[in-house]
């Protein structure tokens, strides 16, 4: 029995993608479809980054395929990822060498929004995307504390700065322009101005995503970065507690007045499982993430446990995801980084770039 392209477009509506929660078709993944004589070919391109999930999916396609097409001989799926820039605030202009902005934030400190802003980004690296983080955290920088970094960045041109680079990620903050010790004594002015410099004068090296990790609260530097930074979404940090959850919904609120997408929300700190016993217990509450996500309508991309390791790990610069990349807390982190990419994929895109730049000239 022959069948044609169309025959095999038909039956990749029935597939679901599990990350994106659609039919390949619809999600429009299904490239080059070649069909000779009962053979197959055809690639898969996924508007997020997944690989370590590519062999499942090709599988998945090809096994798909196999049964839904009477006498198909040798199915062959390409899978791969390609990250596009997507609309943000209006009338913000997308920064130079950078796709699409992550702003991970909290109302509180202390709810673990530094470590899992840099295990974010460190699974999106492990997806195999291109991947920065700016720590905007002024007055308390701790990105290269957690990412094992230290020195000063180089500049060329005595105008722009090249970041560091540890564990595959592109990172820059004001701690390595400042001395350990030295408390930055600064009015909101000046850490605005800072927080500008520091994302405008970085030449980020074509990054599919950066991941700013933002100072808890809803002041200067946040009002700054939702008026004058392209961000593409924010990610809310919390813990179960009812105390961090009300300042948890300060941030997502602001977020909202300054029209700035809500990606999702992490809960931390879930439970606690005892090191000796293995007894787990919810100490900050339970339930607490869900009931924000449902009041706000928006998802609750996933929950990490209060594990000594995560703490450890982040102390001695080598994060969890990089530390132990097979572990359960790394594959969480891969999950939340899956969901944040696969939600930001399916935003409206950017197209300015898209637009030819008209020139006058004498002629």
């Amino acid at each position: 029995m022959s069948f044609s392209d169309i025959d095999v477009q038909n039956a990749l509506k029935n597939l679901i993608d599990p990350n994106t929660r659609k039919d390949f078709v619809s999600g429009k993944s299904v490239k080059n479809i070649k069909v000779n004589g009962s053979d197959v070919t055809l690639d898969i391109l996924l508007g997020y980054p997944a690989r370590s999930v590519w062999g499942e999916i090709k599988a998945q396609v090809e096994n798909h395929l196999k049964s839904a097409l009477s006498g198909v001989g040798k199915v062959e799926a390409n899978v791969s990822s390609k990250v596009v820039p997507h609309a943000v605030q209006r009338g913000v202009k997308l920064v130079d060498g950078v796709k699409n902005i992550i702003a991970v934030a909290s109302g509180k400190g202390g709810v673990g929004k530094s470590t899992t802003a840099v295990n974010l980004a460190l699974a999106l690296a492990a997806e195999g995307a291109r991947v920065g983080m700016l720590d905007a955290d002024i007055y308390g920088p701790s990105q290269p504390t957690m990412l094992g970094l230290s020195g000063n960045p180089d500049s060329e041109d005595g105008k722009t700065m090249k970041p560091l680079i540890n564990h595959g990620l592109q990172v820059m903050s004001i701690g390595f322009l400042i001395d350990a010790d030295t408390p930055m004594i600064w009015r909101g002015p000046m850490v605005t101005q800072a927080l500008d410099q520091l994302l405008h004068q970085t030449k980020w090296d074509n990054l599919d995503y950066l991941v700013i990790d933002l100072p808890p609260g809803t002041g200067d530097i946040q009002l700054t970065l939702a008026q004058k930074v392209p961000v593409t979404g924010a990610v809310i940090v919390t813990t179960p507690q009812d105390i961090a959850l009300m300042d948890a919904r300060k941030g997502l609120k602001m977020f909202e007045k300054v029209d700035v997408k809500i990606i999702g929300i992490v809960e931390n700190m879930s439970t606690h499982i005892c090191s000796n016993c293995g007894h787990e217990e919810h100490i900050f509450g339970a339930g607490g993430g869900e009931k924000m996500c449902a009041d706000y309508n928006t998802e609750l991309l996933g929950s990490l446990p209060l594990d000594i390791r995560i703490r450890e790990q982040a102390d001695s610069g080598a994060p969890t995801v990089v530390a132990d990349p097979d572990g359960n807390l790394s594959k969480v982190y891969k999950q939340i980084a899956r969901r944040v990419a696969v939600k930001i994929a399916d935003m409206a895109q950017d197209h300015s770039a898209a637009f030819p730049k008209i020139v006058v000239q004498n002629t």
